[in-house]
């Protein structure tokens, strides 16, 4: 059976490329440095992309560790990832999203290599973003709403 959850968000425009972004109750500022037209006040959409699939790795580690018996004393991830600014600025036809990303698991912990790497195997292919990130995924524009202004 089927347990397919909705998740929501929000995308507000801000003054120049500021963005504040929300999901429940939380917030969160998406920007670009100065050298990109932004104030520099929060990540930018790219980074905010690296910076989830970390998180959602971490997530994931933390919670099938003891299923794989691997102590986590530390877990961190770094993402790195590759983006042509060209596509973006749409000086050539090169893609606008990053064509490489890559990350490296730091893990603190007393457990055997052998069950780390059967854990790592299993965490890569739990996690939701970098399933989402690494597979096509339906996207599509639900409509359009133009908001005139006018009160009813």
């Amino acid at each position: 059976m089927a347990n397919v959850q909705t998740f929501k968000a929000t995308a507000h425009l801000q003054d120049g490329v500021k963005v504040i972004t929300k999901a429940r109750q939380f917030e969160l500022i998406i920007d670009e440095p100065t050298n990109l037209g932004g104030t520099d006040t929060g990540m930018n959409p790219v980074e905010a992309l690296l910076a989830s699939l970390g998180a959602c790795q971490s997530i994931v580690a933390r919670v099938y560790a003891s299923k794989f018996e691997v102590v986590l004393d530390d877990f961190r991830v770094e993402v790195e990832g590759d983006l042509d600014l060209d596509g973006f600025f749409n000086r050539s036809d090169v893609r606008p999203g990053y064509s490489d990303i890559r990350y490296t698991f730091y893990i603190k912990t007393s457990s055997s290599e052998e069950k780390v790497e059967s854990f790592v195997q299993f965490l890569e292919s739990k996690c939701p973003v970098g399933d989402t990130i690494s597979n096509p995924v339906n996207t599509k524009l639900n409509r359009v709403i133009i908001e005139n202004g006018i009160s009813l």
